[in-house]
Formats: structure tokens, C-alpha cells, sequence
């Protein structure tokens, strides 16, 4: 061979992972650019919901491969109307107001000529401008609903009532809010940018939005000057580690940064990016650009990293959409022949999805490989070698997209992402996603080869280990990939609970592997960006199964074979040698016959993933046995919000992308923001009770054995203010037992969207377990609703349609509604004792209400620890190493008994009439407690010269009492090691 052609093994990034093409957008939370379109999108599809109950049939697009358009006709999905509260979209694609005479109307632009006395902004809409559909496409584009609140925003308490015209104020000036930053990212977006266009009695929403969409990350972030400047020169507040300085890692810290938080970045590699690796490869005058990890940002729309590079000026290049396949021969597939095949193959897909619906809940324990065989097998219209081929090919590209064998995907969940995907072109990145990369780790301090082996946390912050070096601080993130944490290379002190060990045991983490090729010259053209190739060996289908062109976007002629699948895991011990080969046997095959020679590569590059022990994989799957649900059990903190965890493998929506991994760092630095402004005003978050309170579901379930309404299948709970009629109600919907049958019963011929829905429901839950779903309303809206007629079916789409309510479950319900909870059970606590000591008087016995002496708590995530005061500081400045014991048991400071198990307290699935998010969690998490003891040995390498106690010593010192000082992360020198983390794919 060339002697210019030397052959490197790289344990480089994750495979590029495209995520579904874009002809086949998913309706919920990517919007068809085209406003027409508007009446047929789904910004509320509930995605989450068990696919046995779902209408529509979702799928996971082909990353490499744009598929054609399902044989599946678009009226047998379900797409409920878009709409927004109180308001409708006329022929103009204009939001206008309904004609409710009870909703008044203000035009902001026209608000100076407004009387001096303003109506109750509660009975008024406002109209910001004339964009509000447009505007509402840009947040759905975000992923956010274009007309209800995400579970964030009502956890955060954006608004003083859930539903009514507050709310739809607060999501019309929410959208308008993104609408205008998304105008010009490069710039820092104030408040009184909106002065002119939002009414003034209105600046209390236009906070609470404001300040929202900044702490979450949606607007004002990324790398343009204007937002780097914002960085606080000095950080003010709490230590954070951040383990791994991936796209997860990165993202994390700089929003920490910007919020004043003292960071530092442990990074097991010699580079940043983790699985996102962009390698120069050169030789002989010629250079590129390769990406060996994740390379495709899979949508533009909404895209964080195609924020970053219109920051950066960084021009897209759009994957074109044409790929030519060709035979092992070599010779070209005929198109028709192509096209058959294809057809077939998603209509496999589709009988695959139908499946699942009527197999229930059984599905969970099937693979997709099983069924899509067993089809092919009773419907396959393959009846030749040549089209056994292309069937094969499809699903090499099939495992290509979800980096996992079909044998191990889950039936029921594989595609459970889809309704999620980002809209617009999937794109290279012209110089590759490092450039992004380098972008993001400016002036981040990240110190590299640093392996972190343990990590160990508490209720006085937390010790992270590597090496021989101990970095501690307030918090930490782990951002390691699933891979890692599945190995158990990183001890956690005291261990993980149950829940997520399960979680990190049931998702899948599969393999894609590359060899790139840098070449004289582009032999191949540069009119393709792929190509496909087919094999006669069923069992290495997805050996060199795929091609990418990066002739056009990595500066020299570059091309990449993909090796997905089964292949892709014996690829990681064949000689490098032996690969070349193998693909130049492949090319040579192909453009010879053509009378195009093919050269020898200058350099070639083959990734191992699989071996790299800082990923150990590629990206996540959902593999048979897990659900969505694992995505948020792994995302959840531990250690009474020390501990967190981020990364594509903790997205449920955008798992296994670049942007899924960048939106998760971002994610974490909002939640830990928030955990750490509430320890300092001495607030408790989301901590675990103790094993004698009542969870949140069994006290709503108590409350609810008596209910201050009940009518067909729902009932209702009120807050004590009685006397108001917009004072906070609980509604609960029951779905259980044959539905009786009533006199108000809908007539036979009347059509409603949610009689299908509501069925559907009432006989799988017939089948199987009771299910409630809950929501907040006024006592008004109650009332309103029980004097609907036609029966349960017409009460829910008065609910969904007339009053903009969503049906969730039990931990759907946010903080919003712990203080009704609360109220409603102390006033009943106080009434029933009042008539428990009459009925006592006359003879008769009640049961005594029971009452907790522990608060009310929504989520029960947290470690349960020591309440003991915090540690005090060295003089200057930095805290003194955490003691943190090894012990998994002990007591709270005021002697009661740590968490243990919750009781199960399962939050059903949310039924979402028109699209809310469903929950269906169990509370298993067991709570270890932690006490504090004196003489943590955990001490810095004293030979290590850069360790040092103090963030002011150059030079490592000793306390006063002759013991070797713990390294303090206010240390830059203080250098500690992470396994790679980040996320990967696109």
C-alpha cells in the first residue's frame, strides 16, 4: 500500500446518528413550517402515552436514508385542530379571540388609548401583534406547546392558576418572548425590549416568562459575544463539578457560569466533546475535517447546536436527500425495484406498530426483530435473493438509527422519541462538530486525563475521586455515558437507588462503528452526500452498509463507510488492515466497472466505541423490557439535590442526539440553579419523607374517598374558600369497570374527537387496572362541567375543548398543587374532627382522620440525610473537605428514621385529550440517609504539586494540625479525571 497511507485506530466520538428524516415529521412538537398547514398539526401529542393506547402510529425515521412517505393514510392518525385557549385561527392564519362575549380583548399596540381603569386582566386577552400562529410555530419548534404549559413551567409557578385567561396570556407573551429572541440569537434579549409591545398591567407575566425562558436556557444562551459577556467575571456562588465535558458537560457549565456558580470540568480524555470527535486527517497537501462521533445535527428547527452555529456565522449544509444503492456485485439496484422493496418494508413497520396496540402490554416483553420477522415471514413480498437484500439492507439502516441489534429493541417503546424529532434539514457542519466543541469549552476550566473512580455525595455537598485526588464542592453532574455507568467503573458513595440501577440495567446501549478515508481525490463525485451498499450475508448487513460524502463540508475528499448492527460489535476486533481492504473491494466493485478508478486513501481511520473505556458504546436505545420512563428514572437527582445526571441518555424526548445531550446540560444547570437558591433560603426540595408519611398519592386518594362533587366518572375535590368561584378545585377522572349506562348518554350519531379516544381507554382499563387522571380547575369550571349533557365522553371534550383543561397524572399535577392539597385536607381535618366528637355524642363511631406531621412532598428523588449544619469555611475563602461516611444507614439529626421505600405510589398514565404528557412512574427509590463523620481520609496526592488546599496557594500546603489539605475545586490546579462524558449522536 501507499506508504502515505498510514491506518490509525481511533476510539474517536459516537457514531453520527441521524435521527429520523425529515420528509416524515413528526406532528407533536415539530410543526410543518408552512402556517397553512397549521389545522392538521398536534402540538400536544401525548407521546409518552403506552402505545397500546395511542391512535396514531409512530416511527423512527432512517438516519442515513430519508423514507418515504408511510403507506399509512394521514386520516387514520390521530391530529387533533390546533388551537389555543380561548382563541382561534382565522382564514388568515391570524389568532384571533373567540367570540365568547365574556372574554374581553386588548390590542397592546393600540393600549395608550386605553381607559385609566383596566378590567381584571383575568377576563382579557391580549393581542401582542398580529404573528401570534407564527410565533406559536417557533415555540412548538422549541419544544414547547403552542397553547398549554410544559411541566416546567408549571412546576415553576408561572402562573397564579392553571387554565383561564392568565395562562393564556402568559403563553401568548411566552411564545412572542421566543419569537423575538430567535430574531437575532447573537443578541443578549432584556426585558425592556418588550415595553412598547406588552401591556403594563401585564409585567407581572412578562417576568415570570422572562425569567423562565433565561434560568431554563431557551433564550439567551449558546456563544456569541454579547452572551459570553454576561459571565460574571467573579462567581459568587456554590461549587460545582461537572464529571465529563461532553456536549452535556460543557453546555452545563457554561449556563452554571453565566448564573455565578464557581465551576470546574473533570475530563477523563486529552480532548473535550466525548463522543462528538472531530479528527484532522491530512497527508500528501491534502487535509480534513472527520467526524468519527456524532456528525449529523438531525433538524433544524428549534435545533440548539444550529443556534450555535448561526452564532458563530457557521454556514449548514443540507444532507441530500438521494441515496443510490447498489448490489454486491456492484451494479446499481434498479429504482423500481428499490421502491417495491421499501414499500414493503414500512408496511412491515406499520403492522409492527398495530401490533404492539393490540398486544398491550405484553408488547413490553417483545422485540421489534421478532415481530418485523414474524411479518415478513406471513406478509413478505420478498421472493428473491436480490430482494432478501434490500430487506436486509433497511433494517441494517433500521439498527443504523437506534444503534441496537432488532433482536434486543423494544416492541412497545423503540420509537417512542418520534413525536419529539426536531423539524427542518438535517445538515453537516462544514469543518465538523468540533468547531462547535471548542466553541462551547472556551474559557471553561476543564481538566483533562483525569479519571474519576468514585463519587461520593451527602447532605454537605460532595467528594469527587480520581486518582489519588479529591475534588470536592456543593454539587455535582455526571454526565458519563450509559456505557460507563452500566460497566460500574464509577463507584457511587453511598450506592445509587434501586429505581435507577434498574433504570441504567434496562436501557439499551447500542454500537455504530466508522472508517473514514481521506483519498486524493473524489473519485465518487460530489453530486451524492450517500450511498448505500447491500450484502448477500444476512449476519453482516450492516457491514459498510452506508456511505457519507464529506467531499463538500470537510475541506478535502473525505469518505466515511458506516458499520451498524451486528457488524458493527465484530468490527471492533478486525484488524484495521483487514477493513480497508474490505472497503476498497466494496468501491473498486462499484466505480470501476465504471471506468473510475479507485486510488488508494492517503489515511484511513477505524473507530472502536465499543472498546473506548470512556463510552464503551455508542448511543442509547430503548431495549426490550424499558420504556421511556427510564430516560427521566436516569435524569433524576440523588443525595438530596447534590447528585446529577445528564446526557442523551437522560432525555426521554431527544435521546441518542447531539441536541438531546446539549439540551440535558442545560436542563441540569436550571435544576440545580434551582436546588441551590432554595438550600440557601433554607428550603427543602423534592426530599424523600420518611417511611410512616403519606405519599402525595395515597393523601389525594384519601381526600378523594369523599368528594365535594361526583358525577359519572369524575369527582372533585375543593380548596376551603368556598365562597369564591375561581378558587383552585381538583378534578379526578376514573377509568375502571364497565361504564354504566345513563339516560344523558350520547345519542349513536354523535361524533366527537375524543369518543375514540375515550373508548379506547375505558375497554383497556376494563382489561386491566383502574386509572385516574387528574387536573386543577376553579370550582366554577367544575360546576360548568357537571352541567354538561351526552355522558362522560361529552364532559372530556368540553373539558379539552371548551376549557382548555389537560388530564395528567398524579406527579403531572406540580407544585401548583400541593398548597390545594394541603388546604383541602387541613379544612377537612378541622371539619371531621368537629363532627367525629358530635357523632360520638350520639352514638355513632367515625373514623378519625388521620393527619401527617411531615410536609406534603410532590417527588420523592432524594437521599434522605443528615440535617446538620454546614460545614464551616477556611479563612480564606473555600470550604473545608465534606465528611461524608460510607454508611448507607443512619438518622436524621432530629432522630427520625431515614426514607426507605416509598409504598409504590404509582403516578398512572396522563390521558391528555388534547396531547398532555402522560406519567406512569413507581416510587421504588430507596432513600439511604447519611450521617456525617469526623475523619474523611480522603485526601489529595500530597506528591502532586498542583494540589493545593487554597484556591489562593500556589503551592500545596498543610492545616494547622499537620494533616494534608483535600483539594478544593476554587483550585485551578487542582486537577481530577472524569470518564468522557457528553452525549452523542446526531
Amino acid at each position: 500500500m501507499n506508504p502515505f497511507n498510514p491506518i490509525s485506530e481511533q476510539a474517536p466520538s459516537n457514531p453520527n446518528t441521524m435521527q429520523n428524516s425529515p420528509q416524515t415529521n413528526s406532528f407533536l412538537q415539530q410543526p410543518n413550517p408552512n402556517p397553512s398547514l397549521v389545522v392538521n398539526l398536534n402540538p400536544n401529542l401525548n407521546s409518552d402515552m403506552d402505545p397500546m393506547s395511542s391512535l396514531s402510529i409512530p416511527r423512527k425515521r432512517k438516519r442515513g436514508r430519508t423514507r418515504r412517505p408511510s403507506s399509512l393514510p394521514l386520516h387514520n392518525q390521530v391530529f387533533p385542530p390546533f388551537s389555543l385557549s380561548n382563541g382561534n385561527v382565522n382564514g388568515n392564519n391570524e389568532l384571533v379571540t373567540s367570540s365568547s362575549p365574556s372574554i374581553k380583548t386588548i390590542n397592546s399596540e393600540n393600549s395608550n388609548s386605553l381607559p385609566a381603569t383596566t378590567s381584571d386582566i383575568s377576563e382579557e386577552i391580549i393581542v401582542i401583534n398580529k404573528e401570534a400562529t407564527a410565533e406559536a410555530l417557533i415555540a412548538l419548534s422549541a419544544g414547547f406547546p403552542a397553547d398549554s404549559l410544559t411541566e416546567e413551567e408549571i412546576d415553576a409557578g408561572v402562573v397564579s392558576v392553571i387554565g383561564g385567561i392568565e395562562q393564556v396570556n402568559y403563553i401568548l407573551i411566552r411564545n412572542h418572548i421566543l419569537s423575538k429572541w430567535r430574531e437575532n440569537v447573537s443578541n443578549w434579549l432584556t426585558k425592556e425590549a418588550f415595553v412598547d409591545s406588552i401591556p403594563s398591567h401585564c409585567s407581572t407575566l412578562l417576568n415570570s416568562a422572562y425569567n423562565f425562558l433565561v434560568s431554563h436556557g431557551y433564550i439567551n444562551f449558546g456563544v456569541a459575544p454579547a452572551i459570553k459577556d454576561k459571565i460574571p467575571a467573579e462567581s459568587t456562588k456554590a461549587n460545582v463539578i461537572v464529571i465529563g465535558a461532553g456536549l452535556a458537560g460543557l453546555a452545563a457549565a457554561k449556563q452554571l457560569m453565566a448564573f455565578g456558580f464557581k465551576v470546574v470540568v473533570l475530563e477523563g480524555r486529552k480532548r473535550a466533546g466525548g463522543r462528538v470527535y472531530t479528527k484532522k486527517m491530512e497527508g500528501l497537501n491534502k487535509t480534513a475535517a472527520a467526524d468519527l462521533g456524532g456528525s449529523v445535527l438531525t433538524g433544524t428547527l428549534g435545533n440548539p447546536l444550529g443556534i450555535l452555529a448561526r452564532q458563530l456565522s457557521y454556514p449548514l449544509h443540507k444532507v441530500r436527500d438521494k441515496c443510490p444503492l447498489y448490489r454486491s456485485d456492484g451494479k446499481p439496484v434498479d429504482p423500481d425495484l428499490d421502491y417495491k422493496v421499501e414499500t414493503a418494508f414500512n408496511r412491515l413497520l406499520d403492522k409492527a406498530s398495530r401490533l404492539r396496540q393490540l398486544m398491550g402490554e405484553v408488547s413490553v416483553d417483545v422485540s421489534l426483530g421478532a415481530a418485523l420477522e414474524t411479518f415478513r415471514q406471513v406478509f413478505g413480498d420478498a421472493v428473491n435473493a436480490e430482494e432478501m437484500n434490500l430487506f436486509n439492507w433497511h433494517l441494517a439502516n433500521l439498527e443504523y438509527a437506534n444503534a441496537g441489534l432488532l433482536s434486543k429493541l423494544s416492541l412497545a417503546f423503540w420509537d417512542q422519541d418520534d413525536p419529539y424529532d426536531m423539524g427542518g434539514d438535517h445538515c453537516f457542519l462544514p469543518g465538523g462538530n468540533g468547531r462547535l466543541v471548542q466553541a462551547l469549552a472556551e474559557n471553561v476550566p476543564i481538566h483533562y486525563e483525569k479519571t474519576v473512580h468514585t463519587i461520593r455525595y451527602g447532605s454537605n455537598g460532595v467528594q469527587v475521586i480520581a486518582g489519588s485526588q479529591v475534588f470536592e464542592g456543593d454539587m455535582a453532574l455526571c454526565t458519563v455515558p450509559l456505557g460507563v455507568l452500566k460497566s460500574g467503573s464509577i463507584k457511587f458513595i453511598p450506592e445509587l437507588p434501586q429505581r435507577k440501577l434498574d433504570g441504567i440495567k434496562r436501557l439499551g446501549f447500542g454500537l455504530l462503528n466508522k472508517v473514514a478515508m481521506l483519498f486524493p481525490h473524489a473519485f465518487w463525485g460530489t453530486e451524492l452526500d450517500t450511498f448505500g451498499h447491500l450484502s448477500d450475508d444476512p449476519s453482516r448487513r450492516g457491514e459498510f452498509f452506508l456511505f457519507y460524502s464529506y467531499a463538500t463540508v470537510a475541506g478535502g475528499p473525505l469518505l466515511m463507510a458506516l458499520v451498524a448492527g451486528e457488524a458493527a460489535h465484530k468490527f471492533e476486533t478486525m484488524p484495521p488492515t483487514d477493513a480497508v481492504t474490505r472497503v476498497l473491494q466494496i468501491l473498486k466493485g462499484i466505480y470501476e466497472p465504471q471506468g473510475i478508478d479507485v486510488p488508494e486513501p492517503i489515511q484511513t481511520v477505524c473507530t472502536r466505541w465499543g472498546s473506548d473505556p470512556f463510552s464503551l458504546g455508542s448511543y442509547s436505545n430503548v431495549a426490550v423490557g424499558a420504556s421511556g420512563d427510564d430516560y427521566d428514572i436516569l435524569a433524576e437527582n440523588v443525595g438530596d439535590g447534590r447528585l446529577f445526571f445528564a446526557g442523551e441518555a437522560t432525555i426521554r424526548r431527544y435521546p441518542a442526539t447531539m441536541h438531546g445531550a446539549f439540551l440535558s446540560g442545560v436542563r441540569e444547570a436550571a435544576n440545580m440553579a434551582h436546588h441551590a437558591n432554595a438550600r440557601a433560603l433554607h428550603i427543602k426540595v423534592e426530599r424523600s419523607p420518611s417511611k410512616d408519611a403519606q405519599s402525595c398519592a395515597v393523601l389525594l386518594a384519601d381526600l378523594f374517598r369523599e368528594p365535594d362533587l361526583e358525577f359519572g366518572s369524575f369527582s372533585v375535590i375543593f380548596s376551603p374558600n368556598y365562597s369564591d368561584p375561581k378558587s383552585m378545585a381538583i378534578l379526578r377522572v376514573t377509568f375502571s369497570g364497565p361504564r354504566k349506562k345513563t339516560s344523558e348518554g350520547s345519542k349513536p350519531d354523535q361524533q366527537h374527537s375524543n369518543k375514540l379516544l375515550f373508548q379506547q381507554l375505558q375497554s383497556h382499563f376494563n382489561q386491566q387496572q383502574q386509572l385516574h387522571v387528574y387536573t386543577l380547575l376553579s370550582r366554577q369550571q367544575a360546576l360548568e362541567l357537571r352541567e354538561v349533557r351526552g355522558g362522560d365522553e361529552m364532559r372530556l371534550s368540553f373539558l379539552s375543548d371548551k376549557l382548555g383543561v389537560k388530564l395528567v397524572g398524579r406527579r403531572g399535577l406540580g407544585s401548583a398543587a400541593d398548597s390545594v392539597i394541603a388546604s383541602i385536607k387541613s379544612e377537612r381535618g378541622n371539619r371531621k374532627s368537629t363532627s367525629t366528637s358530635l357523632a360520638l355524642k350520639s352514638g355513632t363511631s367515625k373514623h378519625k382522620p388521620g393527619t401527617s406531621k411531615h410536609p406534603l412532598v410532590r417527588r420523592a428523588k432524594a437521599v434522605a440525610s443528615s440535617n446538620s449544619s454546614k460545614a464551616a469555611t477556611n479563612s480564606n475563602g473555600p470550604k473545608p473537605a465534606a465528611n461524608i461516611s460510607d454508611s448507607k444507614t443512619g438518622t436524621n439529626s432530629n432522630g427520625s428514621k431515614p426514607a426507605g421505600n416509598i409504598n409504590d405510589c404509582k403516578a398512572v398514565a396522563s390521558i391528555n385529550i388534547s396531547g398532555s404528557k402522560p406519567v406512569e412512574n413507581s416510587y421504588d427509590s430507596k432513600a439511604a440517609a447519611n450521617s456525617n463523620t469526623n475523619g474523611s481520609k480522603v485526601v489529595a496526592n500530597s506528591n502532586d504539586s498542583k494540589a493545593a488546599a487554597n484556591s489562593n496557594e500556589s503551592k500545596a500546603a498543610t492545616n494547622s494540625n499537620g494533616s494534608k489539605p483535600v483539594a478544593n475545586i476554587n483550585d485551578p490546579k487542582a486537577m481530577a479525571s472524569s470518564n468522557d462524558s457528553t452525549s452523542f449522536p446526531s
